[in-house]
């Protein structure tokens, strides 16, 4: 049962992703940087350290939703395989720079989307 409930949070995941991604590039406001990779990182980020810290510290979430949201949803939402290939592409395009700002920028700020979750999982529960 555990891989049907996680494998229908990665079906939710996928398209969570998908419409974001989607959403974001129709607005045209990253150029040929993948901003919808980024913000999907960076907010995957986020709600895993926040759903990290409710879950496995504050027990604040049945340990039973805790594949299917943490493991499958967020799982086929965020896109590190996406970032590698956008990141490759655009070194390939002869954008040292932007690769460079797409992958240090996701380390970093996505390492502090995760504190700011955990850090906010941590206060509310």
């Amino acid at each position: 049962m555990n891989l049907l409930l996680v494998g229908i949070g990665g079906f939710f995941g996928a398209i969570s992703r998908y419409v974001v991604d989607g959403w974001i590039s129709d607005t045209g406001k990253g150029g040929s940087f993948p901003l919808g990779t980024f913000v999907i990182n960076l907010s995957g980020s986020f709600l895993l350290g926040l759903l990290f810290a409710l879950a496995m510290e504050k027990a604040a979430i049945d340990p039973r939703i805790r594949p299917p949201v943490m493991v499958g949803f967020i799982g086929a939402y965020t896109t590190f395989s996406t970032l590698m290939l956008e990141s490759w592409r655009l070194l390939e395009d002869g954008s040292w720079g932007l690769a460079l700002l797409n992958l240090g920028a996701s380390g970093v700020l996505g390492m502090l989307a995760v504190f700011a979750g955990l850090t906010l999982g941590r206060a509310i529960a």
